[in-house]
């Protein structure tokens, strides 16, 4: 719990438009040793039965580069033909390979696949500039990449924004992007309500303004306005006004799918969320951010109809409704996962892909990266270092002998806060339930910043 008033740490990464897996909150799922198990470190995993599973088992990527042939990852497509939703993620955020990795699969899913948006870990309103820009609008790349969260302020994801804007280039089918967060929802969403209500229901016009007279920021300092509404003992009216302007934009008549409808009820939506977050605990706002993740991007595969790749932080795309993160001497963070909803709902149809990697240095924030060496004999990526190939993927779902089903079904551990020593860790589940899919990298350097 935070004093009236305050943020929390917790809270404070999620306000900087990070992650809660970002700087100080990063979740890295960290595979071990050095390449080939070469090291001392590494003694006995090339004798790992996992390793020798995987080796047989595995589709050895060719490159990282996103730019080229996507030959090598025909296994992998067939892994997630029948997906409605992929889930791809990271492990932590600020790996230069895992993301261009990523960017690779990505392309499978949308040229090979026919997959037509994709919802991101960052803001709805971020996405809707974002969405603007891929789809050919006069909106600045610099522009767009700065209101992104810093996590993803490098050329990597820029690399996949410019060529999403360039797929799309002439196309009746465009790609669509969507935030799937909402936790700084601003002025511009506000806006946007009111405009859409005066177009085309202004007879409701003074309505809505008096419900949003209660809650509308008095200015673009949305640090400034969360610790304002924190202060306040009493949250209700907020609430409840949120909730108005939510349902009287959602009951406006509107014809099947109305996008201008649909994006002003996103906007009321994440007003609505923002008010309910705020209004609760640390604790209890973990576990609300990754419902409402769930819930955006299910509300959005409904309105779309598309089939949707879900780019995210790996413990908010595992199927883990048990996830705990442990940071001594501080509370665990627990919740569970966006992507365990996501199994729930669409069962099969979800295929999550783990995005791993085995030691290397990251970028935490901009001019700082950390070293990230081998992780101990007890985490679950520790065998995938001694697998000799540079990058590779594997379907977890492949038949298996008895020694790798038991580690397929053994209680997952792995690393977690770096900043926090090795007390943290991060667990809750096992890697056959996280994970359908695993894209293994064995070194990895920082991401690069715009």
């Amino acid at each position: 719990m935070t004093a009236p008033g305050m943020v929390s740490q917790q809270e404070k990464g999620v306000l900087m438009g990070q992650s809660v897996f970002g700087r100080g909150l990063v979740v890295t799922l960290v595979c071990a040793g050095m390449l080939g198990g070469a090291s001392a470190a590494s003694a006995g995993r090339s004798e790992h039965p996992v390793t020798g599973w995987v080796t047989q088992t595995m589709a050895p990527l060719d490159r990282v580069d996103p730019a080229g042939s996507l030959d090598d990852l025909a296994p992998l497509r067939e892994s997630v033909r029948q997906a409605q939703i992929v889930g791809l993620g990271e492990s932590v955020h600020g790996a230069s390979e895992e993301l261009r990795l990523k960017h690779r699969v990505l392309r499978v899913l949308v040229e090979q696949l026919g997959f037509r948006s994709i919802a991101w870990e960052d803001q709805w309103t971020t996405g809707v500039e974002v969405d603007e820009y891929i789809s050919g609008g006069a909106v600045d790349l610099g522009v767009v990449l700065g209101n992104l969260g810093p996590m993803w302020q490098n050329h990597e994801v820029a690399d996949v924004l410019l060529w999403l804007r360039d797929f799309n280039k002439g196309r009746a089918d465009k790609v669509r992007f969507v935030g799937v967060e909402y936790y700084l929802t601003g002025l511009s969403a506000y806006d946007a309500v009111d405009a859409f209500v005066a177009r085309t229901a202004p007879e409701r016009l003074a309505e809505v303004r008096a419900h949003l007279r209660v809650i509308r920021p008095a200015s673009a300092d949305i640090f400034g306005h969360i610790a304002k509404y924190q202060a306040i003992v009493d949250k209700q009216p907020f609430i409840t006004a949120a909730q108005k302007v939510h349902d009287l934009v959602t009951s406006l008549p509107h014809k099947p799918g109305d996008r201008a409808h649909a994006l002003a009820v996103g906007h009321a939506r994440q007003i609505k969320f923002f008010y309910e977050h705020y209004s609760r605990s640390a604790a209890d706002g973990l576990v609300y951010r990754d419902a409402r993740a769930a819930e955006n991007l299910r509300w959005w595969r409904d309105h779309s109809g598309d089939k949707v790749a879900y780019w995210a932080a790996s413990p908010h795309v595992a199927n883990a409704p048990h996830l705990r993160i442990a940071i001594p001497p501080d509370p665990d963070m627990r919740f569970a996962s966006a992507g365990s909803y996501l199994r729930d709902w669409y069962g099969r149809r979800y295929v999550p892909i783990g995005f791993t990697f085995d030691h290397g240095t990251v970028s935490v924030s901009p001019g700082e990266t950390v070293a990230l060496p081998a992780p101990p004999r007890h985490w679950f990526e520790w065998p995938l270092g001694a697998v000799r190939a540079d990058q590779f993927a594997v379907d977890l779902r492949v038949p298996a002998p008895p020694e790798v089903r038991s580690w397929l079904r053994a209680p997952i551990v792995t690393r977690g806060l770096p900043d926090r020593g090795p007390g943290s860790y991060t667990s809750g589940g096992s890697v056959g339930q996280w994970f359908d899919v695993i894209v293994h990298r064995q070194k990895v350097t920082p991401a690069q910043p715009v």
